[in-house]
């Protein structure tokens, strides 16, 4: 809002209001009180937390998937690289997979990054490529992915 004329003088500016009070920095707490670092660690006896995990955890079948070829290769996508063939984790409920939970690596198939992308909905399927075709062509990929685990042995058939 811009003020059209000067304040008069004498005049009191208008109050704040609707802030709540800002809350003094902690290290300026700590300098006033002269507890320094120490202050901040947790009681002796007193575990902390565990750290939350930020990357998913690496299994050997997800490792598995570098240098395979693509087992999706949904048509007019599939790029048959295997430089970015990665393990792509089924998307449906009936699998595992919720919010926040990935389902688990044996309902996975070996799919390059165009295909990968496709399946998880960050690319658009081409024209005439049905979701029921898709999910047909992830089941096959399945299949495939696990006849090429257990020739590895690295799931039991």
């Amino acid at each position: 809002m811009m003020r059209r004329t000067p304040l008069r003088p004498g005049a009191k500016p208008m109050k704040r209001t609707g802030f709540a009070p800002q809350a003094k920095p902690l290290a300026g707490l700590l300098r006033t009180a002269n507890l320094g670092k120490s202050a901040l660690q947790p009681p002796p006896g007193m575990k902390r937390g565990r750290p939350v995990r930020s990357r998913p955890k690496t299994t050997k079948i997800r490792s598995s998937a570098r240098d395979q070829e693509c087992t999706l290769r949904f048509p007019l996508v599939c790029n048959h690289r295997t430089d970015t063939t990665v393990l792509c984790h089924s998307n449906q409920l009936k699998d595992g997979k919720g919010m926040g939970l990935k389902a688990p690596d044996t309902r996975a198939a070996y799919g390059c990054s165009a295909c990968h992308d496709v399946l998880d909905g960050r690319a658009p399927r081409p024209n005439g490529f049905t979701y029921e075709a898709m999910q047909e062509a992830f089941e096959e990929g399945v299949r495939c992915t696990h006849t090429i685990l257990a020739r590895m042995g690295l799931l039991e058939e």
